[in-house]
C-alpha cells in the first residue's frame, strides 16, 4: 500500500445558497475548511456576464480566508429555472439543438472562469435525462458530439472538465462511464467520481474508485441511505463504509480534493458542514493534509 496520499477536504458552496459567496467562504474558513467547491450558478458565481471587479472580488474573498478551490460546479444551472428540473436542465442532449446550446455556452464560460480564478478543473453532468422514446446509444452519441468543442476549449484554456455519474441522467453506473470513456479523446476529459452516486447505482464505492482510477481527478462525498435512494446525508448517517472508500484512495494514491457536497442542507449549512468534516476527520486520520 502507498504512504499517505495527502487528500485534502473541502466543502461544496451550494448547501449556502441563503448566503452571499463571501459570507459562505467566511464561515467554512471559520469551520476549518481550506478548500471550497464553487457553485457555478445563482446566487454564487453565474459565470455570464460577470465583471472584472466581480471576478476580483471572488479572489480576494479566498485570499482573505486562506482558500483554495477544490473545484468549480457547473453542473446545477438554477439560473435557467427550467420547469422540469433546475440543475438537470439545459442538458447536453435536449431535442432543442438551441436549448443544448445553453448548456454548451455555459460550461464554456466556467471553464474560461476556471482559468481566471486559477482552478484546475470543473464538473458537468453526463448527459441528462434520456428522452422518451430515445435510445440510449442515440443520446450517447449526441452526448459526445455536443461534447467535442467544448473539450476542444477545456484544452485550450488548460483546464479539466470532469463528467459526474448521476442517477437517473444518461450516465449513472462504472459500466456506462467506461463506454462514455470510449468516445472521448481528449487530455482535458477526466472523472468526478461521487460517492454516493455510485452507491445508489449499485457499484461498491471502494472498489469501484480503484476500478475508475486512471480518469478520477476530484472527488465528492456524502452519505446515502440503505435504500439507495438519492438523497445526500451527512456522513455517518447513511449506509456508506468511508474507511473501505479512504482505504481505495490510500492504495491508488489520490491526491487531490474531495469535496463534501450536501445541498438539502440549506437550513443550516453551518452544522452540516461541521459535523460532516468531524466525522470525516475522524475516519481519514493522517490520509488528510487538512
Amino acid at each position: 500500500m502507498s504512504e499517505a496520499p495527502g487528500i485534502r477536504l473541502a466543502f461544496s458552496t451550494n448547501a449556502y445558497l441563503n448566503y452571499s459567496f463571501a459570507e459562505a467562504v467566511s464561515r467554512l474558513a471559520a469551520i476549518g475548511y481550506r478548500g471550497v467547491e464553487i457553485m457555478a450558478d445563482v446566487p454564487h458565481v453565474w459565470p455570464a456576464y460577470l465583471l472584472p471587479e466581480q471576478k476580483q472580488a471572488i479572489r480576494q474573498t479566498l485570499q482573505q480566508h486562506h482558500m483554495a478551490i477544490s473545484n468549480i460546479n457547473a453542473f446545477m444551472m438554477h439560473a435557467v429555472n427550467d420547469r422540469r428540473q433546475k440543475y438537470w436542465h439545459p442538458s447536453w442532449i435536449e431535442p432543442d439543438v438551441h436549448y443544448r446550446q445553453v448548456r454548451i455556452d455555459h460550461t464554456m464560460r466556467a471553464l474560461s472562469l476556471a482559468k481566471e480564478l486559477g482552478a484546475v478543473c470543473i464538473t458537468t453532468e453526463p448527459g441528462g435525462p434520456v428522452e422518451p422514446g430515445q435510445s440510449w446509444k442515440a443520446a450517447l452519441h449526441l452526448f459526445v458530439e455536443m461534447l467535442k468543442p467544448v473539450l476542444e476549449h477545456a484544452e485550450k484554456e488548460g483546464v479539466l472538465l470532469l463528467i459526474e455519474p448521476e442517477p437517473g441522467l444518461l450516465i449513472e453506473t462504472a459500466d456506462q462511464f467506461e463506454e462514455l470513456m470510449q468516445h472521448l479523446d481528449s487530455p482535458a476529459v477526466g472523472l468526478n467520481f461521487d460517492i454516493g452516486h455510485a452507491f445508489c447505482v449499485g457499484d461498491d464505492p471502494g472498489p469501484t474508485l480503484e476500478r475508475l482510477a486512471s480518469w478520477v481527478r476530484h472527488i465528492h462525498l456524502e452519505d446515502i441511505a440503505a435504500t439507495r435512494v438519492h438523497a445526500h446525508l451527512i456522513p455517518g448517517e447513511g449506509a456508506i463504509d468511508f474507511a473501505s472508500v479512504f482505504a481505495a484512495m490510500q492504495k491508488i494514491g489520490y491526491r487531490g480534493w474531495v469535496t463534501i457536497e450536501l445541498y438539502p442542507y440549506i437550513a443550516d449549512p453551518d452544522t452540516a458542514a461541521r459535523t460532516a468534516r468531524e466525522r470525516i476527520r475522524a475516519i481519514a486520520g493522517t490520509r488528510l493534509l487538512d
